[in-house]
């Protein structure tokens, strides 16, 4: 159980390191898009992975485990209801703030 615990501690650590470090890339990307990057990121994407409580409270989806990569869920409620489960998240993502804008949470 202590091996749990420390190995659930340990992922959302590095979730909550790995977005200071990933942000400034996303926002220098974000500045001046694409005509066809500013029509994706309207559209509506599915995300698969799992969703944690971040060390700031937050509940975020972790998309990769091994690299601590994922993005934080705007829909806070529903995703307190899938913590520690692997889904599939539907939304937009505004990567500016590594931000899903969920519209649907289900199983994986």
């Amino acid at each position: 159980m202590k091996s749990t615990n420390l190995w659930a501690a340990s992922l959302a650590l590095g979730l909550v390191l790995a977005f200071p470090q990933v942000t400034p890339a996303v926002q220098a990307q974000a500045q001046s898009p694409a005509p066809s990057a500013q029509q994706d990121q309207q559209k509506s994407q599915t995300f698969v992975g799992k969703i944690i409580k971040a060390k700031n409270g937050q509940y975020a989806l972790l998309t990769d485990e091994q690299a601590g990569k994922g993005a934080f869920l705007d829909d806070q409620d529903k995703a307190k209801e899938f913590e520690g489960k692997n889904v599939k998240v539907t939304g937009v993502l505004e990567s500016a703030k590594a931000l899903i804008h969920v519209s649907n949470i289900q199983l994986a």
